[in-house]
């Protein structure tokens, strides 16, 4: 699957999560849908992470040898 469309994916779902968690009305709702944007939160870090590391190294050390 295309990198770009799993982040616009995890993006979509953190949204709709944190209009559930304004919808929640016990304490516990609130703590599942907190732990629910936490992890994909978590997960969108990872390509951000990648992303980063990718343009950081870019150039510097030269083509990856295969």
């Amino acid at each position: 699957m295309d990198p770009e469309k799993m982040m616009e994916g995890i993006s979509k779902e953190i949204f709709i999560a944190l209009k559930a968690m304004a919808k929640a009305k016990t304490p516990e709702e609130k703590l599942m849908c907190s732990e629910i944007v936490k992890n994909l939160c978590d997960s969108l870090g990872v390509f951000l992470s990648l992303i980063t590391e990718m343009a950081q190294s870019d150039g510097e050390d030269g083509p990856i040898p295969f």
